[in-house]
């Protein structure tokens, strides 16, 4: 059954740190992504702190998609994650998602958290394809609009019983169709 959509070939991408010379590029991504796009010093600031990351997917010599996290004793939490519009569609976002669930552990780090806009419907599918679960709201989490936030979790080595018994609950799948 076809959608009406041309599918977009999946693409491989090279996931690198990011250094100064993406700035443009990413700035270009988070602008075209966002409403509210973050600023260069914003993404100065952030990655000066010790325990912040940022790495960029490359696609033939062009910045694709980006993601800035930090790190945390028991955690990766995700403070901005972007692929440009040109290249949504095409596994870009899955790729990154992969390699940052590389990073976890059983023993460490086992899981990753980020907050997603309510209003960011396309956000909060993707991730929830990449095994994220909405598991708290933020009430009034986003302070240039006063939107709400879902935090989503993504966790390694936690055994579904577990979060039956009152561990991760997933407040999202409730309002889907089955």
């Amino acid at each position: 059954m076809s959608t009406g959509r041309a599918r977009k070939e999946l693409v491989r991408v090279h996931i690198r740190w990011m250094i100064r010379r993406d700035m443009a590029e990413v700035l270009a991504a988070e602008a075209e992504s966002f409403e509210f796009a973050w600023t260069e010093e914003d993404f100065l600031r952030c990655l000066r702190q010790r325990n912040c990351i940022g790495m960029v997917a490359e696609h033939q010599d062009k910045i694709v998609g980006f993601m800035i996290y930090e790190l945390h004793k028991s955690r990766l939490h995700v403070l901005n994650f972007a692929v440009a519009p040109a290249a949504r569609r095409q596994g870009v976002g899955g790729q990154m998602v992969t390699k940052l669930v590389g990073k976890l552990s059983s023993h460490r780090r086992s899981k990753i958290t980020l907050a997603v806009r309510e209003r960011n419907l396309d956000a909060q599918v993707f991730f929830r394809t990449q095994d994220f679960k909405a598991t708290r709201v933020l009430r009034n989490y986003y302070g240039d609009s006063g939107e709400d936030a879902f935090l989503m979790e993504h966790r390694v080595g936690v055994p579904d019983a577990a979060e039956a018994e009152g561990g991760l609950v997933n407040r999202v799948a409730q309002y889907e169709e089955n």
